[in-house]
């Protein structure tokens, strides 16, 4: 078994390229630098680096083992810092964030709950896009998004909202005047899509290439933000299946949204990288779900039947 303190040397090594530089780095001698290689080259029995006077180089076994060891280092550091996060509770820094001005409410219950319980964690919350929602939790800048299922490629917890789904066409288009449509429709007029950077198996459900009977979908033209994508609706460009609320927060005269009868719920909840889960993350969907148990689907209105309630989240 390596020591940590070996592990760390030779990794700093590797990455440095320079004993001074390494030794100053980890706050010790050259000398240390040089008798821990040495001594972990005579374990392996390999040279790991290719020295001069004037340069440093890694030796292809150097450089596998670096590669294999880099990522179980990183691993242990998460571990640690878990362990260390749980023994002192939950504290620090929370940076929170919401894709959609009506999943706000879902997350200011979710924040009050939660700042409630632990009022020694600071938390920051902010808005993004659709350009910059994947990015901002892959880069750090945000810990943890409400936004729209599917979210693919992250740790997805409870549903906070389900709402039905309903077709936005302009005021003026044949189906405005319907009570509601059937997902075959989108086979009869082009779909707004969405923007490039939007995950695939997202507009997989949202805007698919083929209604369930297996017609193909027209597709029409990209919009760069929600905002737009509903412009394109109301010019007449082509229809956009949305969630419910997008009638309460987006109310255009020049916009008509039909129920669609045969549409499965929309779901929207906490998403975050899921290598970053950390005990904050998980306080934060505990508070989440406490604070905003969905209306079940069957109490979301139907126009159909207006005596039914519209779908929305407990504490709105």
């Amino acid at each position: 078994m390596l020591e940590r303190h070996e592990i760390e040397t030779f990794l700093t090594l590797a990455d440095e390229l320079h004993f001074g530089r390494t030794a100053e780095r980890l706050r010790v001698t050259t000398g240390r630098i040089s008798h821990v290689i040495r001594k972990l080259e005579r374990r392996i029995g390999a040279p790991l680096f290719e020295r001069t006077s004037r340069v440093v180089r890694i030796t292809p076994i150097g450089r596998q083992l670096a590669d294999d060891l880099a990522p179980l280092v990183e691993q242990m550091d998460t571990a640690l810092r878990r362990a260390v996060e749980a023994g002192r509770g939950v504290t620090g820094q929370l940076r929170v964030a919401f894709l959609g001005e009506y999943l706000a409410p879902v997350l200011l219950n979710a924040v009050k709950l939660f700042t409630a319980r632990h009022p020694d964690c600071d938390v920051d919350v902010r808005e993004v896009q659709l350009y910059n929602s994947r990015a901002s939790l892959l880069d750090g800048s945000i810990d943890i998004l409400v936004a729209a299922y599917p979210f693919d490629g992250m740790a997805c917890g409870p549903a906070l909202m389900v709402e039905r789904r309903v077709l936005a066409v302009a005021a003026t288009h044949p189906l405005a005047g319907e009570e509601s449509v059937s997902l075959e429709v989108l086979a009869d007029h082009p779909v707004v899509q969405y923007p490039a950077m939007t995950s695939a198996e997202f507009k997989r459900d949202r805007t698919p290439e083929h209604t369930p009977a297996g017609r193909p979908v027209p597709k029409g033209p990209h919009g760069k933000t929600f905002s737009e994508m509903l412009s394109l609706v109301a010019l007449g460009r082509g229809v956009l299946p949305v969630g419910e609320q997008t009638e309460r927060y987006h109310p255009r005269p020049d916009i008509a949204y039909v129920p669609i009868h045969d549409a499965p719920p929309i779901e929207r909840g906490p998403v975050w990288l899921e290598a970053n889960t950390t005990t904050r993350i998980q306080e934060f969907v505990r508070a989440a779900t406490d604070a905003n148990t969905p209306v079940p689907e069957s109490a979301v209105l139907d126009r159909a039947n207006p005596g039914r309630l519209h779908s929305r989240p407990v504490g709105r």
